[in-house]
């Protein structure tokens, strides 16, 4: 398998979402595109919006994703968490699909001998160390995740340390919903490393919208225009592969 691209849209809100389109569809449409949708609902410990956590399970699962619902103090271990997780799932996807065009029927990791898993699973591990990962991490600045907002900062900070052990490569970006003009603000373009978020952080305004459709929408296209700048390739499985390798 070629070194590939892994494409991720990493949202941490913590509530349901009240303007523009249906994020459900909008994580559906982003995982057509081989872009997969990770949620991480940050919630306070006394109040939990029943709501907002199946609104949350709903658009992991419709982006191919992973889900999870935290408590603000423990958000810096699940972020990493949540990213390893959904790489991994990734990887297993198109690594079950490749298994089915050479055995030429369907069949999954689950399914193979022990010893033969367990050699699918460290060509599972490598790549996971290995791939191109680009990340849009969206972060909901709606009036009740004011507080939150130094702890998402660390968390993401936390984050880019523990990728950047990785073997490949990692490119980030970082919108926030709502922006101060629209509802979505690109505050960090594509870079492979977060450090200059503790800057933007302490300008970002609250406001009361939570936007979070357009948000993933507009998180699908910041791939595409990326992609359209570059001379890279797309396969059939929503990788990309650069030209020659």
């Amino acid at each position: 398998m070629n070194r590939g691209r892994i494409k991720q849209i990493l949202l941490i809100t913590d509530g349901c979402s009240n303007h523009g389109e249906d994020p459900v569809a909008m994580a559906a449409y982003a995982n057509e595109q081989g872009i997969t949708v990770n949620v991480i609902g940050v919630v306070d410990e006394k109040v939990i919006d029943e709501a907002a956590m199946r609104e949350i399970e709903s658009i992991a699962a419709s982006g191919g994703g992973v889900s999870q619902t935290v408590y603000t103090q423990v958000l810096s271990q699940t972020v990493q968490m949540v990213t390893r997780k959904a790489m991994t799932q990734t990887i297993q996807g198109v690594v079950n699909k490749e298994l089915q065009q050479i055995l030429g029927k369907k069949v999954s990791m689950e399914e193979l001998p022990p010893d033969k898993r367990g050699e699918v699973m460290e060509v599972v591990d490598e790549l996971g160390e290995t791939m191109h990962l680009e990340m849009v991490i969206m972060v909901d600045a709606s009036a009740s995740m004011t507080p939150k907002l130094p702890t998402v900062k660390e968390a993401l900070l936390d984050l880019s340390i523990s990728l950047n052990s990785r073997i490949g490569e990692n490119e980030f970006s970082v919108c926030v919903f709502p922006g101060k003009r629209a509802d979505v603000e690109t505050v960090i373009d594509w870079t492979p490393r977060l450090e200059s978020i503790s800057s933007v952080f302490s300008r970002l305004s609250a406001g009361g919208l939570t936007p979070t459709g357009p948000a993933i929408r507009e998180g699908a296209a910041l791939f595409s225009k990326k992609r359209g700048s570059r001379k890279d390739l797309l396969d059939d499985e929503g990788y990309r592969y650069e030209g020659g390798r």
